[in-house]
């Protein structure tokens, strides 16, 4: 009989060099492993040599930088998708792309089975193993950290040692990080306490507002149909796009955000997200739809975005209901084309111009003044239609009250 092959997400970390042996010594098998560049600012090459040698068979290691900021951070951004208020679905929106990744190659590959190493406390096996099933429904999964006997990073160290295979060299920072284009993720050690003030030296891309420039800085973000085209007026590729933005707000100081989430899986936890650029584009876009959507539009919308955040966070991209709502967003973002000035001070972001060919603002009707197109005597009748449920209902409680007293 043939051997079973499994695919790997493959990071070149501690865990998921633990996994390569573990799989060889479990399940006997082949191992093919695949490393997605989501934009992480990592050099992939070396991670060839480094599966090898740990055991696998065969590496990929995929570019896909631009699929996702076109294909998932910008539907998300045209949603207005934040989860719990604050948290701009970085390492949600990768998940699903990787994992549409790992399908294919493993159907490429005839493999049996995919494997992961997220743990069995975290957000990240769902969000892998809903997109299998979506994509994959008979693809068998494994995953490690529910089923093994290493329970933390010295374990892992002593397995890799034991069998003389080459250990990662460890990381200086003690904290769970997970970084592509759109941000960068601090969890656990002396965030795991709420109570504790993020350190001065936690952050890595965003400068602290306190060391920011004394001057603020302005920029401009042109957009057509909800989709940023250009910086300050000169047309971009999505990646230099998000790359200038990036470097833009995090020299300012913008786009940290510290919160404590509620996972998926039931606990709450604390994290500290830098993201700068997605920051000043979902600032600005924001500030565009205020322009462009009618109210009633607008007012629904707001619904739509938070569901839409809640079915991204909880690993259900390929759901019908998320390609629906995306169906009805794009609908939304016909007129959403326009420019916006933003101004990035110490850590805020703040838009402070919108234009717009596509503008449902006009001064003529919009002024104090006198003008030709409003009666404001007209208001009069609005105003008696609009609040008539209220009379009634105060003239039928009167009523009432005054039967009582009657009866009394």
């Amino acid at each position: 009989m043939a051997k079973m092959k499994v695919l790997l997400a493959y990071s070149g970390g501690l865990d998921t060099s633990v996994i390569i042996p573990w799989l060889k010594e479990n399940y006997d098998c082949e191992i093919v492993c695949m490393a997605a560049d989501v934009g992480q600012g990592e050099e992939l090459e070396p991670l060839n040599k480094k599966a090898i040698d740990s055991g696998a068979d065969k590496i990929y290691i995929e570019d896909l930088v631009e699929e996702y900021i076109t294909d998932f951070i910008y539907p998300t951004l045209k949603a207005g998708a934040v989860y719990e208020g604050k948290y701009l679905l970085g390492t949600s929106t990768a998940r699903p792309l990787i994992a549409k990744r790992l399908v294919e190659i493993a159907k490429l590959e005839n493999c049996d089975a995919i494997c992961h190493g997220a743990t069995g406390k975290g957000n990240d096996q769902v969000r892998f193993e809903l997109t299998i099933k979506a994509l994959a429904p008979n693809m068998k999964i494994i995953a490690p950290w529910r089923i093994w006997d290493i329970k933390s990073r010295e374990d892992a160290v002593a397995y890799l040692k034991e069998r003389n295979l080459p250990v990662p060299v460890s990381k200086k920072r003690p904290y769970s990080m997970d970084r592509n284009i759109w941000h960068l993720s601090h969890e656990g050690y002396d965030l795991e306490d709420p109570w504790n003030e993020p350190s001065s030296e936690l952050t890595m891309t965003c400068k602290n507002p306190e060391d920011a420039p004394d001057k603020a800085a302005y920029v401009e973000v042109d957009f057509e149909k909800g989709i940023p085209v250009a910086v300050d007026g000169q047309k971009m590729p999505p990646i230099k796009l998000l790359e200038t933005l990036n470097a833009l707000g995090a020299e300012n100081g913008v786009g940290v955000i510290d919160m404590v989430e509620n996972r998926l899986v039931g606990m709450k936890s604390r994290g500290v997200y830098e993201t700068p650029g997605g920051t000043i584009l979902y600032e600005a876009h924001r500030a565009l739809e205020s322009l462009t959507l009618d109210r009633e539009t607008a007012h629904y919308k707001e619904g739509i975005a938070l569901k839409f955040a809640d079915i991204v966070y909880f690993g259900q991209w390929y759901s019908p209901l998320r390609e629906a709502l995306s169906a009805f967003v794009d609908e939304t973002q016909e007129s959403v084309t326009g420019t916006v000035r933003v101004k990035l001070y110490k850590g805020n972001c703040t838009s402070v111009g919108i234009k717009s060919d596509y503008s449902l603002f006009s001064e003529e009707f919009a002024t104090f003044g006198e003008d030709e197109v409003y009666n404001q005597y007209d208001a009069e009748g609005f105003i008696n239609l609009f609040g008539l449920p209220l009379k009634i209902k105060a003239l039928m409680d009167e009523n009432r009250e005054a039967k009582n007293k009657e009866g009394k």
